[in-house]
């Protein structure tokens, strides 16, 4: 059954249990789509993910994919699934056409982003579109009975040149004006995680659950690589394993396994409501983690 994300999270926590999820990006082959669909998620679905969400793709290059393959998995799997949706390159009426068409289909659930502009440029608001998330979160809270969630930054956005408490006041607002729950970027050291959820819920008076995201490690350069993108820091400790395993990607799935597994139990013990996984669109590490849980 699908059912709204609020919902789920909330009888997790009356249930003194964490949610657990998964996220998905649309393939860029038919192939690719073909693996998905045919491997990745029935492997993930039997590990029985409280809900997933597929990926908006830069400028919203990816929006038919996204809602075609969150329509299909839900269709499919019965598994509730979360829709990306971002500011960027869309104008009010388009994001309300792409809402429409998304309600149309069976969507219950959309993560409200600012979004990232394609290739990586300057960010620039679309004349007639939104240029905070925030706009975009109440627009939604306007349009109909959707769960809404939205991005957080335990180490602060990349771009926020204010530091990380203003970023955090500006989610908090995203919080006041309707967002029902934090899904927060990839982070590798928990302190980040537990400091940024103490001043939201202790100073700014935050009481919504903060989802935690988190990435098993594949390969030693593609987690450079994403890391600088989005501006998380990889712990000294964690570095030096990483170059100390190399090229070894074999070596380096196994000690993103295990420490994400040691991430999770440190976070379930301090509290936190829940975990995202970004998958990458596989299906190994995050099952063999939620195995080392007991949770598969």
């Amino acid at each position: 059954m699908i059912r709204h994300i609020h919902e789920i999270h909330r009888e997790n926590h009356s249930k003194g249990r964490p949610s657990f999820s998964i996220e998905f990006f649309p393939p860029k082959t038919d192939e690719g789509e073909r693996n998905l669909f045919q491997n990745t998620i029935p492997a993930l679905v039997a590990a029985k993910p409280d809900y997933c969400s597929v990926t908006y793709g830069a400028g919203g290059s990816t929006r038919d994919k996204t809602i075609g393959i969150v329509d299909r998995i839900q269709r499919e799997f019965d598994l509730t699934t979360m829709m990306h949706l971002t500011c960027v390159n869309a104008t009010r009426a388009e994001l309300a056409s792409v809402v429409d068409e998304a309600a149309g289909r069976g969507v219950k659930n959309l993560l409200a982003l600012r979004g990232d502009p394609p290739g990586g440029g300057e960010w620039v608001q679309t004349e007639g579109g939104f240029r905070y998330s925030s706009e975009l979160v109440a627009y939604l809270k306007e349009r109909g009975d959707f769960s809404i969630g939205t991005a957080g930054f335990p180490e602060g956005h990349i771009n926020q040149s204010g530091g990380k408490h203003v970023d955090w006041d500006h989610l908090a607002d995203k919080i006041r004006k309707g967002a029902q729950f934090v899904v927060t970027q990839l982070f590798f050291n928990n302190a980040d995680y537990l400091e940024f959820r103490d001043h939201l819920t202790r100073k700014l008076g935050v009481d919504v659950p903060l989802i935690a995201g988190l990435l098993p490690v594949l390969s030693r350069n593609q987690t450079k690589k994403f890391t600088a993108l989005c501006g998380a820091r990889l712990p000294e400790p964690f570095l030096a394993r990483l170059e100390e395993l190399g090229d070894d990607d074999a070596a380096v799935t196994d000690f993103g396994i295990e420490y994400c597994t040691r991430q999770i139990e440190e976070l379930v013990k301090e509290g936190a409501p829940g975990v995202h996984f970004y998958t990458l669109n596989k299906a190994h590490s995050t099952v063999q983690i939620l195995k080392n849980l007991g949770r598969a």
